[in-house]
């Protein structure tokens, strides 16, 4: 268990990462550019250090945020075993999230194959965004997949993420196909994806693997991180965005129940 990775936090009692309560560790390093990401501390893969002047007083100080450490799997392990008592009682686990954990794919085989010998159950956060290869080598170690389906046009997935949709849903596909269990993540987003095309384009793909698919989850936008851009010196795509409105959220969610999905 020497090989490292690049992790940017690990988060205890987590229970939005999949069942029961869970320890969720942050990979760093995303290929994604999504506007509306609220890590983005999480995007480059690198140590980072931002220096920032700020005044106490009569006083000017600098304020340094380091984002990111090197750590090996026996590390990252040493933190998830502590909470095993937790995982046993609630039927919890561990969510590998980021980020993209199979950005570093290697050392999340790693880990996986570390939980899988521990007995716990392990969850992957992912935005589908890899090659096939890596997915079926991950695939066979993760219990769940926690998928994120952002907008089914490809040309506005390239605008507003940076990346094809091409690879995501032929991995998605993949999953689907091979029987994996899989929880469908929606970011909803106002103005961007939230619009009647794209939620009924989502239903009618989503709709031959509706026995399979256990959820879909709807991940309403929030300015929680626009202050992480200032801190971080990073631009703020999503100024003037509105968080989502609740009725609007109920709208969507009724078409998924319609179609027969749990939401």
């Amino acid at each position: 268990m020497n090989k490292k990775g690049l992790i940017f936090d690990i988060r205890r009692f987590s229970v939005h990462d999949g069942p029961g309560i869970r320890t969720t560790v942050f990979f760093k390093g995303c290929p994604l550019e999504c506007h509306w990401c609220h890590n983005p501390e999480s995007r480059i893969f690198s140590e980072e250090s931002f220096r920032k002047n700020i005044t106490l007083g009569n006083y000017h100080v600098d304020e340094v945020t380091v984002v990111g450490n090197w750590m090996t799997a026996k590390e990252v392990m040493h933190e998830i075993v502590t909470d095993r008592v937790f995982y046993d009682e609630s039927g919890g686990g561990v969510t590998f999230s980021g980020g993209e954990p199979l950005y570093q794919p290697e050392f999340l085989k790693e880990l996986l194959s570390a939980c899988k010998n521990e007995g716990f159950h392990t969850a992957v956060d992912t935005s589908g965004f890899c090659t096939a290869d890596i997915l079926s080598e991950i695939s066979g170690l993760a219990d769940v997949f926690l998928y994120d389906l952002k907008m089914m046009d490809d040309h506005d997935h390239m605008k507003y993420t940076g990346v094809s949709n091409s690879q995501i849903l032929q991995n998605l596909h993949f999953l689907l196909e091979t029987n994996r269990e899989v929880f469908i993540r929606f970011p909803v987003i106002p103005g961007i994806n939230d619009h009647d095309e794209n939620i009924e384009a989502m239903i009618s793909w989503l709709l031959p693997y509706k026995e399979i698919i256990r959820k879909i989850d709807l991940l309403p936008f929030h300015s929680m991180g626009k202050g992480k851009y200032h801190r971080l010196g990073k631009t703020e795509m999503m100024s003037g965005i509105p968080e989502v409105n609740e009725s609007d959220l109920e709208k969507i969610r009724r078409k998924i129940l319609a179609a027969g999905f749990r939401a």
